[in-house]
């Protein structure tokens, strides 16, 4: 397997990853164009692919705002789970995060325990005391008044 950089030409394969492992609905916004804006922002996207097949077998979407990394649409192809894939996925993302001298941080489902199991034996650490709110309608915020 070969972990390199992402190609816009990369994103029918990765929106269709994302769907077969389902991190993604079209209506998240996640497009090809956010990814690039993303990335001249500071951040990272890599695609892991089949060799030679050419295929893509897993994405880490790295985003930066200024003072840390945040792991975004981490993903193996379900056919391919289980073989260390995702290990040597992640550990060339937080090399990135060396290299950026930054933290990282992630979020994750709590019924995804190979994830969890995964995150852990790298040394990310879960913040038990935190709940995690998201509006995903500011729309709404100004009704409420």
């Amino acid at each position: 397997m070969l972990i390199r950089d992402y190609r816009p030409e990369d994103f029918p394969q990765v929106e269709a990853l994302w769907k077969e492992t389902g991190i993604y609905t079209t209506e998240r916004g996640d497009t090809a164009e956010i990814i690039v804006r993303c990335n001249q922002s500071g951040g990272k996207f890599m695609v892991m692919e089949e060799e030679p097949t050419g295929f893509v077998a897993g994405t880490s979407w790295i985003t930066w705002d200024g003072r840390r990394l945040y792991l975004h649409h981490f993903a193996i192809r379900p056919d391919l789970q289980g073989k260390g894939l995702g290990r040597s996925l992640a550990l060339k993302s937080l090399e990135f995060a060396r290299e950026k001298n930054a933290p990282m941080k992630l979020e994750v489902h709590q019924s995804n325990l190979h994830a969890i199991h995964l995150y852990r034996s790298l040394g990310f650490k879960v913040f038990e005391d935190y709940d995690i709110y998201m509006n995903l309608d500011t729309g709404t915020a100004f009704d409420a008044h």
